[in-house]
Order: C-alpha cells, then sequence, then structure tokens
C-alpha cells in the first residue's frame, strides 16, 4: 500500500525551485501504526527512495529464525525487496547499503547470502557494516537499511 503523505513543496535544488513530493511506501501496515514508513518515496528530477531498517520480520509484525543468522539475513532481504517492489524498484536500485549486525562474525560467515543476491541483481552499492550491541527487538542478528534511486 502506498500513498501520498505530504504536499508537495518547493523544494531549492541548484537554485531551482522543483516540486518535491514524497510517499510513504508500507508493504505491510503494522509498521505505520509504530509510527514509521518501511521506505519513502523522495520524487522531482528523480525518484529516491529511502527504506527504514528491514529486519527478518514476518508481514504481520513478528521477528523470524532467532538464532539463524543465516535466515534471518534471507529474510531480512525478501523484506528489502518487498519495500523496493511496492515503489516499482528492486535490488538493482540501491545505491546505498547500510548493514547492522550483533554479531560481525557470524554474519560474515554468511554474507554470501547478501552478496549473491547483490550480484545477481547486478548491484554493488556503497555499504556500510556496523557491529551493534543489540537490535530494537532482542532476537533480531541483522538489519539492512537502504536508499534505491530510479
Amino acid at each position: 500500500m502506498t500513498e501520498k503523505t505530504a504536499a508537495t513543496e518547493p523544494m531549492d535544488l541548484n537554485g531551482a525551485d522543483v516540486a518535491m513530493e514524497r510517499t510513504a511506501v508500507n508493504p505491510w501496515a503494522w509498521s505505520v501504526a509504530m509510527g514509521y514508513n518501511q521506505g519513502e518515496i523522495v520524487s522531482g528530477n528523480t525518484r529516491t527512495l529511502y527504506c527504514a531498517g528491514q529486519t527478518a520480520m514476518s508481514g504481520d509484525g513478528e521477528p523470524q529464525h532467532a538464532g539463524d543468522m543465516a535466515a534471518q539475513l534471507a529474510l531480512t532481504l525478501d523484506n528489502l525487496e518487498a519495500v523496493l517492489g511496492e515503489a516499482g524498484m528492486s535490488l538493482a536500485n540501491l545505491v546505498r547499503l547500510n548493514v547492522y549486525t550483533t554479531d560481525v562474525d557470524r554474519l560474515f560467515e554468511h554474507y554470501g547470502v547478501l552478496a549473491s543476491r547483490l550480484g545477481a541483481a547486478g548491484v554493488a552499492p556503497s555499504t556500510t557494516m556496523l557491529g551493534v550491541a543489540r537490535l530494537a527487538i532482542p532476537d533480531l542478528m541483522v538489519e539492512l537499511e537502504g536508499t534505491a534511486v530510479a
């Protein structure tokens, strides 16, 4: 479900007023109830999608695959692709990817899951990986935050 959430406002880009429109992207309704969008399209001259951090959550907002880094990483990628797809984009549109994990060493053991999916999409976005003490939900071990353009 995609809905426009803000009025079109002029924005100064390099000295020219360009209409900017923000459109919420939410393949699931549960995050709206928690106060955030899964993604946001900001359009003007190009479309840019800023994705909220995606984790191994079911469509109902329940954490999945406790203790299984490979399964969490695969579902996290599926969820990122769902947000991108809802915006008419794919992994091929990623220009930035932030990876947060509670266990960098375990993530590297399963990094092929991420690398193969990005490789299949023909993309190698700018990426940052950060080890963190914990994510918002304790059983989750990996979170992906992406920026895409089209």
